[in-house]
């Protein structure tokens, strides 16, 4: 492993090389989706068609798949094989994690809007 850079890597360490940039793009993009459900959530209940915990999940969503894109990052900018393949297996697991979250969120979203909303003073 001593003086090793990223032109002597293995075929293996590509693979993982390539699942690094794979979690770090689609990562960074559900931020982005986690942000803007947040943002139009906050529209909703602004109208008071619904009121829900969704969009403090999405924030902590948000959050883990920030965590994930930058172990991501900085698995991609690792030097050592043995630390790059530690940090994507975390940041892969944080991924998975903050996916499983999505599926529970929307979800939860669907059950809110499904819903009706109580007229005012019924409590």
């Amino acid at each position: 492993m001593e003086g090793e850079t990223n032109n002597h890597r293995d075929p293996d360490t590509n693979l993982e090389q390539d699942i690094c940039i794979h979690i770090f793009t689609v990562s960074s993009a559900m931020v982005g989706v986690c942000l803007t459900v947040i943002g139009l959530i906050r529209v909703v209940i602004t109208f008071g068609r619904a009121d829900t915990l969704a969009d403090d999940f999405l924030a902590g969503d948000a959050l883990l798949f920030l965590i994930s894109c930058l172990l991501s990052y900085w698995a991609l900018r690792s030097r050592s094989v043995r630390r790059m393949h530690r940090l994507e297996k975390i940041a892969d697991g944080i991924f998975i994690l903050a996916m499983i979250g999505m599926v529970i969120i929307c979800a939860l979203i669907t059950y809110t809007i499904s819903i009706p909303a109580r007229p005012p003073g019924t409590g």
